[in-house]
């Protein structure tokens, strides 16, 4: 079997949706003698943040001489994207061979747990299979959906589990309320297992509590462990200070923008600490090194600098809300802002329009690559101001193209929505634009 072949394969998947639970993963595993329990794993659940806070504790424990292992989702052009050691992706060979000996055991899954494995379980158990025969000295696991009956919530003991933060996402799946979400995204902790959540709002923070206290689990709040300041932005990241309870860090540099990263990055900081009790020791000169280095995709990335062109990713109320804020911040030294956006139907598209609409001056509304794009010329009508504000054009290329048109010197162009959008639009910006 080759990559394409794989590939087929793997979209035949999608057919089966999203169907939560763990009877199927479990079922595949102890076919595969359970890989999952032969690694050592830093489970990272949350709303927003998770891929980010791997990125920079893969770049930290890198530099710190370890075999780092990350498994994200989603991708944002290739499959190969959620399986990195060390920055180096899959190769497209090892992804098709691992496909093809997951093949092999589908009927028995089926026969042992009564249904087909999803598309998910089954790259979720590719992921084990591959982290462990590539011996990593350490994976960096983030939750796909929610986290009580995700797929990646097979490991039995985490050497630590991570909960960025939670807001109100997935209803249809998680619940309607924050407390329901919450107990959710909860359900990585384990017994006796570490965790460390960034969350601040108290309601979460009680249900997380609860069940680290149930668990005997000790509970670490960012807010509570860790100080930080922003100090500065810069043309590639900014400057800020941090210091915890053990230790001070002083001025740090981080690749990546927006005052939820310094979040992020203080969470990935105490999360270091408990590491190395654990037993991954690294020094603060090798985190200071680390975060200058972290890299991750479409998350305020800066494409270009003639015209001024940076992706995100926001795709949520919480991250849209985010990125305005980064926004509004950045807004004084820019002329124009350039938005081109694209959302799927299940998300809220009132929302991200709301927070973004005040701070952009045109606007392309284009369509997304996905079956659940829907009506997406509705995300027009949540814009207000002149007739010729906001413009729909369907072919996202083309809508990149005319935004980039538009923009003159100390404008900026800002593309944002769904993921599958931005994969795109990073492919097209990078092969058409000059950093």
């Amino acid at each position: 079997m080759d990559y394409d072949q794989a590939l087929e394969v793997v979209e035949e998947l999608t057919r089966f949706g999203i169907n939560l639970g763990l009877t199927r993963i479990t079922a595949m595993l102890d076919l595969l003698d359970n890989p999952q329990d032969k690694l050592q794993v830093v489970h990272i659940g949350g709303t927003n943040g998770k891929g980010s806070t791997a990125a920079m504790l893969a770049a930290v424990l890198r530099e710190a001489g370890y075999r780092v292992g990350t498994y994200t989702s989603p991708h944002l052009v290739s499959y190969t994207e959620r399986y990195v050691i060390n920055g180096k992706k899959i190769s497209p060979e090892d992804f098709a061979d691992l496909v093809e000996e997951l093949i092999a055991v589908f009927a028995e899954v089926k026969r042992k747990s009564g249904e087909a494995p999803t598309q998910f379980e089954v790259l979720t158990a590719l992921a084990f299979l591959y982290f462990y025969r590539q011996k990593v000295d350490i994976l960096l696991l983030e939750v796909g959906l929610g986290g009580d009956i995700d797929s990646t919530n097979v490991v039995k003991k985490p050497l630590l589990s991570v909960i960025t933060n939670v807001s109100m996402e997935h209803e249809d799946y998680l619940g309607s309320t924050l407390e329901e979400i919450a107990a959710k995204k909860s359900g990585i902790i384990k017994k006796e297992c570490p965790v460390v959540t960034a969350s601040a709002e108290e309601r979460v923070l009680g249900v997380l509590r609860e069940r680290a206290r149930k668990l005997k689990a000790p509970l670490y709040e960012v807010s509570r462990e860790v100080s930080w300041r922003a100090i500065a932005e810069t043309d590639r990241g900014q400057v800020f200070s941090a210091s915890t309870q053990k230790c001070g860090y002083g001025e740090l540099s981080l690749s990546l923008w927006g005052e939820h990263q310094i979040v992020n990055a203080a969470t990935a900081i105490l999360s270091l600490e408990i590491l190395t009790e654990k037993g991954f020791w690294v020094s603060r000169e090798q985190i200071r090194k680390g975060l200058v280095e972290v890299v991750w995709p479409g998350r305020l990335e800066l494409i270009s600098i003639d015209p001024v062109v940076i992706i995100d990713g926001a795709h949520n109320p919480a991250g849209m809300a985010m990125l305005a804020k980064w926004l509004k911040r950045r807004r004084k030294g820019v002329g124009k802002v350039i938005l081109v956006i694209g959302m799927l139907a299940d998300k809220d598209r009132s929302k991200a329009a709301s927070s973004l609409d005040p701070l952009v001056d045109s606007v392309y509304i284009t369509k997304p690559l996905s079956p659940r794009a829907g009506e997406w010329r509705e995300l027009a009508g949540f814009f207000s101001g002149e007739k010729d504000k906001v413009k729909v054009v369907e072919e996202l290329s083309f809508a990149l193209k005319d935004a980039c048109q538009e923009a003159e010197s100390g404008d900026m162009v800002l593309v944002t929505g769904s993921l599958y959008l931005i994969g795109e639009a990073r492919s097209f910006l990078l092969s058409t634009l000059q950093r």
